[in-house]
């Protein structure tokens, strides 16, 4: 992912009002490894259940609000996004308002994702060696991919005219 300043991750997001704008809390940009990602996410820790999604679409960031719901899923889930079956953190429900008029009429969508947008760390790990000449580096790189036509997917649906 290419390097976003404050400026201009304000200004991604589709799903949100003027005044949530400018109250995002957002995190230590200097901390990010951008070469190591392929959307930033993060939690507000002023709102406990809301998330921020930043993702690059056709070159250009765009981003969601998304807020977690309340309940947690009873059995241990599977992360829509990494799609990790050894993950080492929680998947949590979280749901984003759609762009535009149909957010406006009060549609969402939702999926499972990774409670703290480990998403990243989790596809970069390599896997597990299945078989005797099992290419852990191929694996990982579409591990990579996965995730990423997995996160655009989830945003183009979220900003698609409805």
């Amino acid at each position: 992912m290419h390097s976003l300043d404050a400026a201009r991750i304000r200004a991604s997001f589709a799903n949100v009002t003027l005044r949530e704008r400018k109250t995002i809390t957002l995190p230590d940009l200097d901390a990010i490894r951008w070469d190591r990602i392929d959307f930033l996410g993060w939690r507000d820790p002023k709102l406990p259940l809301v998330g921020w999604v930043v993702a690059e679409i056709d070159g250009e960031p765009v981003g969601l609000m998304l807020k977690q719901t309340e309940s947690t899923p009873r059995q241990r889930t599977q992360c829509a996004w990494c799609v990790d079956v050894r993950l080492p953190n929680d998947v949590v429900l979280f749901s984003t308002r759609r762009a535009g008029a149909a957010g406006r009429r009060g549609d969402a969508i939702g999926t499972l994702i990774c409670a703290a947008f480990e998403c990243n760390v989790n596809v970069r790990r390599k896997p597990p060696v299945a078989y005797v000449g099992f290419d852990v580096e191929a694996a990982r790189r579409a591990r990579i991919e996965t995730l990423r036509g997995n996160v655009e997917r989830f945003v183009r649906d979220a900003i698609a005219d409805s």
